[in-house]
């Protein structure tokens, strides 16, 4: 191998390493304070200057995005399994919305640049919420089919029911039994009545 292709591979290793770093101390910081943490407090913990962090990471939303990446691939799992094993439409929206509700809890603060990225077709954040909006009109779809969800009820509005759920249960206000209570008042809103069965009698059993 010759100097300069040595040379060459020594510095995508260290930028790779670099960025590994930046994530991880990014990762920690967010996970104390919130995505409000500044991006020079993350450069000064990663004891990196600011002009590496921001070639990594042109934005706020570029880092936001990145570090999600992994639990994009946790939730898209979760979608896999959900759609594999729970055969009831009803409650597999519901299953869905709870492992959405689980991702936008990832750091304090985080549905607010979600419930933006959503209107700014430019934020690296925008595809990866478009693609969950789609996922949850898969499934709401299933469940208005089935007469399980009410017709008028749009994906995009249970995403969006999710953020501001995920906010609300951040408020002042909110105490320890403010998440379930939230969500709770958001399945009334989209949920149909299930139909009742005959005692001893299973719903789907003939």
């Amino acid at each position: 191998m010759s100097e300069g292709a040595a040379g060459g591979r020594r510095q995508r290793t260290d930028k790779q390493r670099n960025r590994t770093h930046i994530l991880e101390v990014a990762e920690e910081l967010f996970v104390e304070q919130g995505i409000t943490g500044s991006m020079d407090a993350v450069a000064k913990r990663a004891g990196v200057g600011p002009g590496t962090l921001y070639r990594h990471f042109p934005t706020r939303e570029a880092l936001l995005a990145a570090l999600l990446q992994a639990r994009d691939e946790e939730l898209e799992a979760r979608r896999v399994a959900i759609q594999r094993e729970v055969t009831d439409s009803r409650a597999a929206l519901t299953s869905w919305l709870q492992a959405l509700n689980e991702w936008v809890t990832a750091f304090d603060g985080l549905p607010e640049p979600l419930r933006t990225a959503l209107s700014k077709g430019t934020s690296p954040l925008a595809i990866t919420c478009q693609g969950f909006v789609t996922t949850t009109e898969d499934f709401l779809g299933a469940a208005q089919r089935d007469g399980a969800a009410q017709p008028w009820v749009r994906g995009r509005d249970l995403f969006l029911s999710t953020l501001a759920t995920a906010w609300a249960r951040g408020a002042v206000m909110a105490d320890e039994s403010s998440p379930d209570a939230l969500v709770s008042l958001m399945r009334t809103g989209w949920e149909t009545p299930a139909r009742e069965t005959a005692p001893g009698r299973s719903e789907g059993l003939s």
